[in-house]
């Protein structure tokens, strides 16, 4: 891995409503950027099959969780309509960052607003939108994990999420995936490359 060397890592978040397409983009992105580190949230879902703590998440029981948050430990945290919550942990990006590693991000769009007032000039922002509602409302049927009453608090969440976009530094829209994963790895090379 190539870091910053003496200088610390800064932060790269890319968010978007749920359906829209950021978790496959910071995938590729991790895949094709050596000197990128995957930021794992914590969270107190149950581990989905295949899902491994410390990689994917890491997995916390609701009292630990709870216990983090009063000590400070996160930089950002959420509660979701379903009771899980979600967060990022301190000392994981702070580890990363002092042995010069670029930091991504792959978090919804209210923690994605706290990290950016958290690191201000050392974040860039990316918010990837979908065409339009129709499509990130099939793409969200298309996984078949929704029920009805689901899918309707995530479209409503979602309308309410873009309605925060223009408070990201780039907006991307995701209607051609090679043409929105190339704007975003542009964007994150031009980033990491004014911060060498």
């Amino acid at each position: 891995m190539i870091t910053t060397k003496d200088k610390p890592g800064k932060v790269i978040v890319i968010t978007a409503p749920s359906g829209a397409g950021k978790t496959t983009l910071a995938k590729k992105l991790l895949q094709d950027i050596p000197n990128l580190v995957f930021s794992v949230s914590a969270t107190t879902r149950a581990p989905r099959a295949q899902e491994v703590h410390g990689k994917d998440y890491y997995f916390l029981d609701h009292k630990t969780f709870v216990k983090y948050i009063e000590e400070g430990r996160f930089l950002e945290h959420e509660e979701f309509y379903n009771g899980s919550l979600y967060g990022t942990l301190r000392s994981d990006v702070e580890n990363h960052r002092k042995k010069g590693y670029f930091v991504l991000f792959d978090v919804e769009v209210k923690g994605a607003i706290n990290l950016k007032n958290v690191y201000g000039a050392e974040c860039m922002s990316l918010f990837i939108k979908p065409p339009d509602m129709q499509t990130l409302e099939q793409r969200l049927k298309s996984r078949g994990t929704e029920s009805e009453e689901t899918m309707k608090l995530r479209l409503k969440r979602a309308s309410m999420e873009l309605s925060k976009s223009g408070q990201f530094d780039h907006e991307i829209i995701n209607d051609n995936f090679d043409e929105a994963y190339d704007r975003v790895k542009q964007l994150v090379n031009d980033f990491m490359n004014s911060q060498a």
